[in-house]
């Protein structure tokens, strides 16, 4: 029986005719189409490609140019659907600008947002650092009502595409946070059994997760207000409801990378099992047909890869699949656009999407020969006021300096940009506990920090602050994360465990060893290589040992660290509350969690200093690596010409091996002698 087209309905208005369009009934069984889910993630609120810090240019980053591949894709796939993962709002000067230095009024949209809304997003997950400026700046500028104790009551503009997370609760309401998730309806273009093509719709669920340790690292702004769930208990709860109210894909939008320890409700990265649920769990029962990774600030797939959380059992980083999921992680700062291409077949009754039949790629706006692609200039011109607000703020001088102050050097010994943050921080706790906490003015004072900036993003993402002037943007330079200042109670042992895990930071390094070694575990963050700078404490790592037995010959004024003895160190709220597994350091030990910024705790130390010099604040170093005799060279990357700032910072037994290291990503490759 032949179906025939049914004539358009058309009623007669006096001033025009409206014609509903004609209907020739839904996909027939064997229709296909494919789905292309493009992601972003990790943008950290950079909206055009520019280094408040440096106050220049930079073509490396920027959803400007992310917004060029998006373009192009729309011109390479027919059906596409444009989300992002997270990490959104914060992350940079522009960031902080609108969040704390000229808060944004209630009509008012986030920079960010409005590129966002240009480009025409579908759809956003919540990331751990959008929590960083607090609940009420969330929900006002995600225009979401978020019922919590302590949060007006206000509506207020918002970017007006969904915005999804699950696992996620107030602790008022034991409901989500935000709504869990959306089931969107998506007009796509297919062809039909015959090859003749045809429009349909397909219902796509989108849901979002977030790591749940959100709760240690804000704590100052969280606690007592929201509460979270692990995500395989919240795709368990989820997951079946999206299918049964006619979720024909589901799309998961998680903030996270991969890891396969045994699974906790809290881990931070927690991919691998949500993964493994979602293969397991198809059709009807809830199965995850597309998964977007963010938070770890890594391309996925990438067949080259050597992270760690890339080379586990069941994760293709070749293909880009998890478990068989299709999974894609698009980088950082906008300088990637993932993509899973979803081949879809229609069944009769539903669409169906084959997982074996995804194609995943990362497509970088660095192009092969080494350009990177033009801007969308609608970018710029939708935040050129608040983009030039930014650089005359942090244009504000604070101070000067008489030495260069950088990280490229930091993981074999350059503390140049790392001590005047631990003076700062040291400066304020002794004040405020003399003022405050007398039961603990006995107590010596330490301060920990790390290299913020060490490689992880390109050969241009270190810490470089020039000799001279100093103002705003350099502070940032040097402390690049919005954290708050807390204060621990440890003893002799636990401090020795802290720095421990700290230099898990190297590999283990063979002595015979004849061929060239790496010194650096890239899959431990710089940002967790804790240091200390203080004249009173030394120590050494022994990089020939295992993690867990490097500190060597810990001395506090020249005696051994007796293993009881305590003190009090300043770190900042991430790290006292239990970022990074650090051992004991649970949010049980802090003291005292300071309201004030740890960067302006840096400004203000700097004002009141007026000019830092090599000699007072940049030059204590703590520590050094164990002397040990090695076969062959140890090696490490850094960006290329930089060796007269190791030794300005008097790194003698470094020298630059090839100014290419022949990876491809703008490094030098540099040696570092361990028997000076």
């Amino acid at each position: 029986m032949k179906h025939r087209l049914r004539r358009p309905l058309c009623l007669v208005l006096p001033t025009l005719i409206v014609c509903a369009p004609a209907l020739a009934g839904g996909p027939k069984a064997g229709a296909s189409a494919e789905l292309a889910v493009l992601e972003t993630t990790d943008l950290h609120s950079a909206v055009v490609g520019y280094d408040y810090f440096k106050l220049a240019d930079d073509p490396s980053l920027g959803l400007d140019r992310t917004a060029s591949l998006i373009a192009q894709a729309r011109r390479d796939f027919p059906n596409t659907l444009l989300f992002d993962n997270g990490d959104t709002i914060q992350g940079n000067a522009l960031g902080d600008y609108q969040a704390t230095v000229e808060p944004l009024r209630c009509g008012q949209l986030l920079g960010i947002y409005k590129a966002m809304q240009k480009i025409g997003y579908d759809g956003i997950g919540i990331g751990n650092h959008d929590f960083n400026f607090g609940l009420a700046y969330l929900g006002q500028v995600t225009g979401q009502h978020l019922d919590v104790e302590g949060v007006p009551d206000k509506h207020c503009a918002g970017p007006g595409f969904p915005v999804v997370l699950a696992n996620v609760y107030s602790s008022k309401t034991h409901k989500p946070l935000f709504t869990p998730y959306r089931i969107l309806t998506k007009r796509i273009k297919a062809v039909d059994a015959n090859g003749k093509p045809f429009e349909a719709s397909v219902k796509v669920g989108i849901i979002g997760f977030t790591p749940p340790a959100i709760l240690n690292w804000d704590r100052r702004w969280l606690e007592g207000k929201i509460y979270t769930e692990g995500l395989v208990e919240t795709a368990q709860r989820y997951l079946p409801e999206m299918r049964a109210k006619g979720a024909e894909l589901v799309v998961a939008i998680s903030h996270g990378g991969l890891d396969d320890s045994p699974y906790s409700p809290t881990m931070e990265n927690g991919n691998y099992y949500l993964a493994q649920l979602g293969a397991q769990a198809g059709g009807t029962r809830g199965g995850i047909d597309a998964l977007l990774l963010g938070h770890s600030h890594q391309p996925f797939p990438n067949p080259s890869s050597s992270v760690a959380q890339f080379n586990l059992a069941h994760v293709d980083k070749v293909k880009g699949r998890v478990f068989g999921v299709p999974t894609v992680m698009a980088n950082l700062w906008g300088k990637n656009l993932g993509v899973v291409r979803l081949q879809l077949r229609y069944d009769g009754k539903r669409w169906h999407a084959d997982r074996d039949a995804a194609i995943v790629e990362n497509r970088t706006t660095q192009q092969p020969d080494k350009h990177y692609v033009a801007p969308d200039p609608r970018v710029m011109a939708l935040v050129r006021e608040e983009h030039e607000a930014t650089i005359r703020y942090v244009k504000t001088p604070i101070g000067s300096a008489d030495f260069r102050m950088s990280t490229y050097f930091a993981d074999v010994g350059d503390v140049s940009a790392i001590q005047v943050v631990n003076q700062a921080q040291a400066d304020y706790v002794r004040r405020y506990v003399a003022a405050n906490l007398p039961q603990y003015a006995k107590l010596p004072v330490l301060s920990v920090s790390a290299p913020f900036k060490s490689g992880s993003a390109g050969a241009a993402d270190y810490t470089d602050v020039a000799a001279g002037d100093l103002a705003l943007n350099n502070a940032a330079d040097l402390y690049l994360y919005p954290n708050a200042l807390a204060v621990v109670k440890v003893d002799g042992a636990a401090l020795k465990a802290w720095l421990e895990k700290a230099a898990s930071r190297f590999n283990t390094i063979d002595p015979d060893q004849t061929t060239p070694q790496e010194l650096v575990d890239t899959g431990f963050a710089g940002y967790n290589f804790d240091t200390v700078t203080a004249p009173e404490l030394s120590y050494e790592i022994d990089v020939t040992q295992p993690p867990g037995r490097r500190i060597q010959n810990l001395l506090l004024r020249g005696a051994p660290l007796a293993a009881g003895q305590e003190f009090l160190v300043a770190t900042n709220n991430y790290r006292a509350s239990g970022g990074g597994k650090f051992p004991g350091l649970d949010g049980s030990r802090t003291v005292w969690a300071s309201p004030d910024a740890s960067r302006d705790v840096l400004i203000a130390y700097i004002k009141e200093a007026k000019r830092l010099t090599r000699a007072a604040n940049g030059a204590q170093r703590s520590w050094r690596f164990k002397k040990v005799q090695t076969k062959g060279p140890v090696v490490f990357h850094s960006a290329p010409g930089k060796l007269e700032l190791a030794r300005a910072a008097g790194l003698d037994n470094v020298s630059q091996l090839a100014a290419d290291d022949g990876q491809g990503k703008g490094f030098a490759l540099y040696a570092v002698d361990l028997g000076k």
